[in-house]
């Protein structure tokens, strides 16, 4: 497969910069695979894992918790709102995600927000049952 450059950043710091064969998003609207030569494109993130395929069967799996994604002719630039490898998030994290998000829901004073806060918590419970912890 052809190579492709992407960056992964978080406000803490750059948590990837490197050639890549692919990247698996979770996008707003669902997730997508970004490969050499992807139309550009831009989306915002949801929570969920994004896939880093660098080849020879060699990827990472890292959580993001919001943010854009910038597919572009210089290849994939990744700003997270928060970013943590997979292998570092643990049972109690999610948790206490998923109850903040609980919370907003519960605290919503429009429908808006509410729908907003309900779209959260039901990706967040998806985060928690696709890494199974």
């Amino acid at each position: 497969m052809a190579a492709f450059h992407f960056e992964l950043v978080s406000p803490e710091r750059l948590l990837f910069s490197g050639p890549v064969e692919q990247v698996v998003v979770p996008g707003a609207e669902g997730e997508f695979t970004v490969l050499k030569d992807h139309a550009p494109t831009m989306s915002t993130l949801r929570p969920g894992v994004v896939t880093v395929s660098e080849g020879a069967g060699k990827a990472q799996r890292l959580f993001v918790r919001g943010g854009f994604a910038d597919v572009s002719a210089k290849g994939l630039t990744i700003l997270a709102e928060e970013a943590i490898p997979v292998e570092k998030l643990d049972a109690a994290r999610i948790e206490i995600e998923i109850q903040n998000a609980a919370e907003d829901v519960a605290d919503a004073k429009t429908e808006a927000t509410k729908a907003s806060a309900m779209e959260r918590l039901a990706q967040l419970r998806e985060v928690k049952a696709a890494l199974q912890i």
